[in-house]
């Protein structure tokens, strides 16, 4: 990711217009979330990523998006009330946004562009889960599901890409997130 991404318009879950410059410097997990998904306790480890790492500079940046069957379905009033009462969080957390597809936001644009491929934990596979499950899954290089996740290091460049199945405690998150501080 390029210093001008810092610069693509974005609002906050608050209806505030902003852009990514407050965190220039700081490393990003930015992640897609919804609030309706088997994914969704994520939040909870999310939260505790960022409480554990943000005074070494890393910020989790929360994305609502419903692109996938329907799972973030709520105003961004009810998301924020979802959000801080359910899980407590306290990370920066943006108005609704497409991942995927044709009204795709430019930021996911640059980072699928950057990252193509997301990693996983070794011995999963989220998309024969999906598969299992009935869902025809998007295809590589698309985000897969709720709760995809970019880590962006200090100068903006795309450092790592993880599955939504990855939690954000997995070896493979930790570490990445510890080698980017």
């Amino acid at each position: 990711m390029t210093n001008a991404l810092f610069d693509l318009p974005l609002t906050t879950l608050a209806g505030e217009p902003t852009t990514l410059k407050p965190w220039l410097g700081k490393v990003l997990l930015i992640v897609n979330t919804a609030s309706k998904c088997g994914l969704t306790p994520q939040y909870e480890g999310l939260v505790s990523l960022y409480n554990h790492y943000r005074d070494r500079g890393l910020v989790v940046l929360g994305f609502p998006a419903n692109d996938f069957k329907g799972q973030e379905p709520g105003t961004d009033a009810e998301i924020a009330t979802f959000c801080s009462t359910t899980f407590g969080v306290d990370f920066p957390m943006f108005s609704k946004i497409a991942v995927t597809g044709s009204d795709k936001h430019p930021l996911y644009k640059a980072l699928i562009a950057e990252k193509p491929e997301a990693r996983t934990v070794p011995g999963t596979n989220f998309r024969a889960a999906l598969v299992g499950y009935g869902i025809t899954p998007t295809e590589p290089p698309e985000v897969l599901w709720n709760f995809e996740k970019f880590l962006i290091g200090r100068d903006g460049t795309v450092i790592d890409r993880f599955s939504p199945d990855t939690t954000p405690e997995a070896e493979i998150v930790v570490e990445a997130v510890e080698k980017a501080l």
